[in-house]
């Protein structure tokens, strides 16, 4: 990861979204100026950059703020004696608190590669397990981490042109221009999280409830690389952090609460559908009530956004494994996807299609039986859509040998439900491939039942002669009307 890193540290960072210039951060206020004195600065009365001063190992170091001076170059963690590396670790920090601006490439450039010099030496100390550091600095750590990465989100791209909907496969990705900078206090972050030498009860008290929410603020960040980082990084504290779980898990639910019934606008859903396509996995059973709810109220809802496409993959996941956990949500599942399906979005169709099939896989007879209805009534929709992929996909159901199973134990029901549909498809679809597929469904039933078939068959025609009598009678009632018009001398009536 760090040769990656360091491959990519020269590179042109974006010109969107400038920061604010040259903020000097403290380590306990994340974007605001420093007071006085946790950055690091050359002046005459501090050591040089190849020394530390007698007192570090007993005394944490404190600079002076002198307001015009420069980042000091410190040593490497290799150039000093073990005893004084927490101290040189804790400079180190007060170095990466300094703030720069990456609105303009050439500005501060030696300052900007001091700290990222800094980053990476800090990073490689505690994934190297050089030596266990102490509480203080670990407290500092974070609060270095917090300044760097808790931050005003620029606008959304939306905002910037006036569209209502972006869809981000489309456009042009944003690029955190700070990100040779972020990319290494977030690895920093990373490391110290999964390290074996962290301590939870030391950690909780500075990764704490806060600390998390900010952290899943930043989920809306249009950054991808930077959503990555959050999502391994989350699902590293969730795994670790066992105290945290359940206010994570509702955490994630009230941005999903708010992305649904408030704003449709999020660009970090996705990454937070798969950490909870993982938790979700290992659940316990029997499952609890609380994550059933979260089933039923967050992610049957979040089929009902405009841009479900985008996170569609990792929600059919999610839906997925509920159902393989526990058969008996396979009903409540079911009715939910039918409750929120498109009906003038053709793609969105295709998109729930797919996931359903995927969901019958895992659903029992029982649970079957009480949804089929409803189930095929709409099938039967799909089938007879002038959209030849909505068609096509509905038809793909029957290449599946477990649905054609459910549908064989129940074709006394389904059969008279569909039947119609399929005739119409025989007789009047445009595709010629949603006619072949047709027509291999309507065989596969007449070779499951030729006596249903035959009956179906029989009602269809009787319920077509009535319709033609139907429209005969009322063509003729017409005509007649016409005539007695005509008769009663309505020259100037027009009749079609």
């Amino acid at each position: 990861m760090l040769k990656k890193i360091m491959k990519g540290a020269h590179k042109k960072p974006s010109k969107s979204d400038p920061n604010d210039p040259s903020l000097y951060g403290g380590l306990g206020q994340p974007g605001g100026r420093n007071t006085g004195a946790n950055v690091v600065m050359n002046h005459s009365s501090r050591a040089g950059p190849g020394q530390l001063s007698p007192n570090a190992v007993t005394s944490p170091v404190v600079a002076s703020p002198p307001p015009m001076g420069s980042i000091e170059q410190l040593p490497p963690f290799r150039d000093v004696p073990t005893s004084e590396r927490q101290n040189l670790f804790l400079r180190k920090l007060q170095v990466c608190c300094f703030q720069l601006d990456f609105s303009d490439t050439l500005k501060s450039v030696r300052e900007k590669e001091i700290k990222r010099q800094a980053l990476l030496e800090l990073v490689d100390f505690i994934q190297s397990g050089s030596g266990k550091i102490t509480e203080h600095c670990q407290e500092e750590m974070i609060k270095m981490i917090s300044v760097n990465i808790f931050r005003c989100l620029p606008p959304s791209m939306h905002e910037n042109t006036g569209q209502e909907n972006v869809d981000p496969e489309e456009d042009e990705q944003y690029a955190e221009p700070s990100w040779i900078h972020l990319q290494l206090v977030y690895e920093l972050l990373l490391r110290y999280v999964v390290s074996s030498d962290t301590d939870t009860k030391v950690a909780k008290r500075y990764i704490d409830h806060s600390f998390v929410l900010k952290l899943l603020d930043l989920f809306n960040s249009e950054d991808p690389r930077e959503r990555e980082y959050l999502k391994t990084i989350l699902h590293r504290i969730y795994g670790k952090f066992m105290v945290h779980r359940p206010f994570i898990r509702k955490a994630i639910n009230n941005i999903f609460y708010r992305f649904i019934y408030e704003t449709e606008r999020h660009s970090g859903i996705g990454e937070l559908l798969e950490i909870l396509g993982s938790i979700i996995n290992g659940f316990a059973l029997p499952m609890k009530e609380e994550h059933k709810l979260f089933l039923v109220r967050a992610l049957i809802p979040l089929h009902k956004p405009k841009l479900v496409a985008v996170y569609h993959q990792q929600l059919s996941y999610c839906i997925t494994q509920f159902v393989e956990k526990d058969y008996k949500l396979a009903d409540t599942v079911i009715r939910g996807l039918l409750k929120y399906w498109p009906v003038t979005n053709c793609q969105k169709e295709v998109l729930f299609l797919g996931e359903l099939e995927e969901v019958l896989e895992a659903t029992q007879a029982a649970e079957f039986q009480r949804c089929m209805v409803p189930l095929f009534r709409q099938i039967a929709r799909c089938l007879n859509s002038s959209h030849f992929q909505v068609a096509e996909r509905a038809l793909f159901l029957w290449n599946n040998e477990h649905i054609v199973s459910l549908i064989a134990q129940n074709r006394n029901v389904i059969l008279p439900i569909i039947f119609e549909a399929l005739e119409k498809n025989i007789q009047s679809h445009w595709n010629q491939a949603v006619h072949g597929l047709t027509v291999n469904v309507r065989k596969m039933f007449f070779e499951m039942d030729a006596e249903l078939f035959e009956e179906c068959q029989s009602h269809y025609t009787e319920k077509e002669s009535r319709a033609r009598e139907v429209e005969e009678q009322r063509e003729l009632t017409w005509k007649k009307l016409a005539d007695v018009a005509a008769q009663n001398g309505g020259e100037d009536m027009v009749t079609v």
